[in-house]
C-alpha cells in the first residue's frame, strides 16, 4: 500500500497540511508511526475481508453437507 493521500490524513487527524509537514520534518518518528499504521489498517481490512470470503464458502458447503444427508 502507497502512504495515504494529504486530504485523507487532514480529515482523520483533523489537522492542516502545515501541520503535517512540521510533522513529517519535526518529529519524523511521529510521522511515520501514522503512515505505518494506515498500513497495518488496510493489511487488517484485507484480511478481513479474506476471512468473509471463508465463511461463506463454509456455509455454502454446510448448507450441501445437509442436503445430502437429508
Amino acid at each position: 500500500m502507497t502512504a495515504p493521500s494529504l486530504r485523507k490524513l487532514e480529515f482523520d487527524l483533523q489537522v492542516n497540511k502545515t501541520t503535517l509537514h512540521n510533522w513529517k520534518k519535526s518529529r519524523p518518528k511521529l510521522y511515520e508511526f501514522i503512515i505505518e499504521s494506515y498500513k497495518d489498517r488496510d493489511i487488517l481490512r484485507k484480511h478481513l475481508e479474506l476471512l468473509m470470503v471463508q465463511k461463506q464458502i463454509i456455509e455454502k458447503e454446510i448448507d450441501i453437507t445437509k442436503n445430502r444427508i437429508n
